[in-house]
């Protein structure tokens, strides 16, 4: 063995793993010794699998886990401080990383497909906005919820954004201005989380959710989860004059009118997702 060959640095791990788990998608961070923190590498690849699962019409509900003891510790900071010896000390890279995060966050939320976050681990700052961001969660009873930026001089404002539209404003205030962590009991007691389940159990508790979701009618379902998001942004007017449009508008779809039919002749439906 030439000592070239020798000295060859192992190839590094992916950082995110993909699986296909029937009709649905398991992303898995894989940082753990970083604590699954969201680099600039970690959002982007995420992105970018959201992106390519939303033109997968074979892939109907999405699940995203982790390796390791951490869900995810939020950004990587190491990362991030590297960047105060730029020329303008970091801001054009800050801007960059917290623009991109926050669009990895939207596309969760914009994508036509349900999502469920797995949390094995503590999820803190834009780990907690990761899960807030998904449609739904499963939470492992190890799980841990938290904003703790506040203890390092730096308020979680954009793991704000997403935990606000999840629980109450006392209870967002609360996590965000003491940084102390919640409980997986008291994250769904205030509804960050949907279902809290004995350790080792929620990847598969939340595949099997996910699952349960992706036998409905594609159409619907993509119909639906706009819809709700659009409506939580407008007065209770508008999103009853909105909501009215989506219900005629879902009303003339095919697959309702199947499963409008299958329900009167108490037969199961066969959706076409359209």
């Amino acid at each position: 063995m030439s000592s070239q060959a020798a000295r060859a640095p192992s190839p590094q791990p992916p950082i995110l793993l993909r699986e296909i788990v029937g009709s649905v998608a398991v992303l898995t961070l894989n940082r753990p010794a970083a604590r699954n923190s969201l680099s600039e590498a970690m959002i982007g690849q995420l992105h970018a699998s959201l992106n390519a699962i939303a033109e997968h019409k074979h892939i109907r509900a999405v699940v995203i886990a982790a390796n390791g003891p951490a869900f995810s510790a939020g950004h990587d900071l190491k990362e991030l401080t590297a960047r105060r010896t730029d020329a303008d000390r970091g801001r054009a890279y800050f801007a960059q990383i917290m623009t991109a995060c926050s669009a990895m966050m939207q596309a969760i939320v914009r994508l036509p497909k349900p999502v469920v976050a797995a949390v094995q681990g503590i999820a803190t700052a834009a780990g907690c906005q990761l899960v807030a961001s998904c449609d739904l969660a499963i939470a492992s009873e190890a799980a841990k919820f938290a904003t703790p930026g506040i203890d390092i001089g730096l308020f979680c404002s954009t793991p704000m954004v997403a935990l606000s539209r999840n629980v109450t404003r006392k209870q967002a205030m609360e996590m965000l201005l003491t940084g102390e962590p919640v409980t997986a009991d008291r994250a769904r007691e205030i509804g960050l989380v949907n279902r809290v389940v004995p350790a080792g159990t929620e990847l598969g508790a939340a595949i099997e959710l996910a699952q349960q979701v992706a036998l409905k009618s594609a159409y619907t379902i993509k119909l639906g989860k706009e819809a709700f998001y659009r409506q939580a942004e407008m007065s209770l007017a508008d999103a009853y004059r909105y909501a009215a449009e989506v219900m005629t508008e879902n009303m003339m779809a095919r697959d309702a009118e199947e499963g409008i039919g299958a329900f009167i002749e108490k037969r199961a439906p066969t959706w076409r997702d359209e």
